[in-house]
């Protein structure tokens, strides 16, 4: 695999997939949008845990590389929305028998982690806008800025804010079973965003030659 990409100057994603358009504000809404979306999908795939409130999901993941795909803004943005819609009462939180949809998940077990997400989506798209998106490596590093602050206010929530459960109790039940899992994720997105840029080079590279054919 091809662990570095450098045909862009500095610019996410959205920007190189945008090089020869304009990225009007009705482009970038659609980017923000879907990512939401993915990230109300990526919610649906949950699996409860018998020896934690949290559920593992594939919101993370979603997250993190929407963040580096879209830029700080951008990324903050597309997960604002996606706790707005689920505020508002739609079904887009994970699945969960015990803990509610609407506002109550956010004053629940899972709500540090949910509040988490316009910050990290924030900050791995920071660092991609400054070149970390180019190398798979600092890639990598980039989501894992970014899930650090998740687990971070994750764990932060569950050990002072709710259920209280104190704080070697909140690693046990909130960090140590989901990092093998999700440093997993964060590889496969880094992987995934190098591909992206991979895909917009060889599309780019393609462009011309039917723009020639088509002039000749």
């Amino acid at each position: 695999m091809n662990t570095r990409v450098e045909p862009f100057g500095s610019g996410t994603l959205l920007q190189a997939i945008a090089a020869k358009a304009d990225l009007s504000s009705v482009f970038r809404a659609a980017a923000v949008l879907f990512v939401t979306v993915l990230t109300i999908v990526a919610a649906q795939v949950s699996i409860p845990l018998p020896f934690t409130p949290v559920p593992f999901t594939l919101q993370p993941m979603i997250v993190l590389l929407g963040g580096a795909a879209l830029g700080a803004r951008l990324g903050m943005a597309s997960q604002i929305l996606y706790i707005a819609i689920g505020i508002a009462g739609l079904p887009v939180f994970a699945a969960s028998p015990v803990l509610p949809q609407g506002f109550g998940r956010l004053l629940g077990p899972t709500g540090g982690y949910l509040m988490s997400y316009p910050i990290a989506a924030f900050v791995a798209g920071y660092l991609a806008r400054r070149g970390f998106d180019r190398r798979y490596l600092t890639s990598v590093l980039a989501m894992g800025a970014g899930l650090a602050i998740i687990f971070a206010c994750g764990v932060a929530w569950l050990a002072w804010g709710a259920p209280r459960t104190g704080l070697s109790a909140a690693v046990a039940t909130g960090l140590v079973p989901f990092i093998p899992a999700d440093i997993v994720k964060v590889l496969l997105a880094a992987t995934a965003l190098l591909y992206g840029f991979g895909l917009v080079v060889v599309a780019q590279a393609v462009r011309p030659r039917r723009d020639t054919k088509l002039v000749s």
